[in-house]
Order: structure tokens, then C-alpha cells, then sequence
């Protein structure tokens, strides 16, 4: 139950959409909340929604392509002067079609070693974050595998 003083917390989704190695970011378009930011492409749940059908909605409506909403990569809780919210990303497949800025929004495909060029809200620099730290150790435990198997390579 909300106090007098209480913020109104919101459930926001966002999906990590990746093809041939890159992910899809957005830029909040001009005249929104946090214009000009970068995010994840997500949006607000519905009463009586689940996250998942949340984010799979939203991207339809905001790229106009059907996504499976998958694991739960990151939930993000953030206390802004006026709201509070609680992220949800998850990893997304791409079932059908190529995305499209249907909201005015422009949108990039991005190389995960990039994202630190580009700026966002604070909910989603922790989600920047996670996603360098996990490319960071699938890299270097790629390169282990290399080195294994060049040596093996040559061995032989």
C-alpha cells in the first residue's frame, strides 16, 4: 500500500535482441522522458500482464517485429525523484521480421564492446555493464579455447 509521500513504482521491460553478434538499442526520441538517452527497446507492463507478454507486446508495437522473450538476464531497481522502477531485461530470440523505428526513435545494432560509447538512463548502464562483464569473460574464455587448440593444432 502506497503512503501519502510514497513514489509511483512502474515494472519496465527491455529486451536484449541480438543478430550476428550485435544488439539493438534505441534512442529515446525528442519530447519523451529522458529524450535523447539510448535504452534497451521495452516498455511499461500493463495491469493483469506478464513481464514476458509485456516486452513481447511492446516490441511489436515499437519495431514491428515478434520476439520470444527468454531468460531473465538483469532486474534493475531505480529511485528517480518522482518514481521508482524496477527493470526486467531479458534475452530475446528474434522470430520475425526487420526492426523498424515506428515510434520516431532511431535504432543501432551495436557490438557489445561498444555500448559504453553510447549513454543511457541509470537503470540501463548496470545492464551495460553486466553485458561487458559477460562478453568480457566469454572472450576471454574463447581465447582459453584458442590457445588450447592452436597448441593441439600443432601438435598433431
Amino acid at each position: 500500500m502506497k503512503g501519502k509521500n510514497s513514489k509511483p513504482h512502474f515494472h519496465v521491460t527491455a529486451g536484449l535482441i541480438w543478430k550476428n553478434g550485435k544488439v539493438l538499442i534505441a534512442k529515446r526520441p525528442k519530447g519523451s522522458h529522458l529524450e535523447g538517452l539510448w535504452e534497451f527497446p521495452g516498455g511499461k507492463q500493463e495491469k493483469g500482464e506478464s513481464l514476458r507478454h509485456c516486452l513481447e507486446r511492446e516490441i511489436t508495437e515499437e519495431l514491428g517485429i515478434e520476439i520470444k522473450a527468454g531468460k531473465l538476464f538483469l532486474p534493475v531497481k531505480h529511485e528517480y525523484d518522482y518514481k521508482v522502477i524496477s527493470l526486467h531485461t531479458f534475452n530475446c530470440t528474434l522470430l520475425t521480421g526487420e526492426p523498424k523505428a515506428l515510434q520516431g526513435q532511431e535504432i543501432r545494432w551495436v557490438d557489445p564492446a561498444r555500448l559504453c560509447e553510447f549513454e543511457f538512463p541509470p537503470p540501463d548502464m548496470l545492464v551495460v555493464k553486466a553485458i561487458c562483464q559477460s562478453s568480457s569473460e566469454a572472450n576471454a574464455s574463447n581465447r582459453r579455447v584458442c590457445v588450447r587448440l592452436s597448441k593441439f593444432l600443432l601438435e598433431a
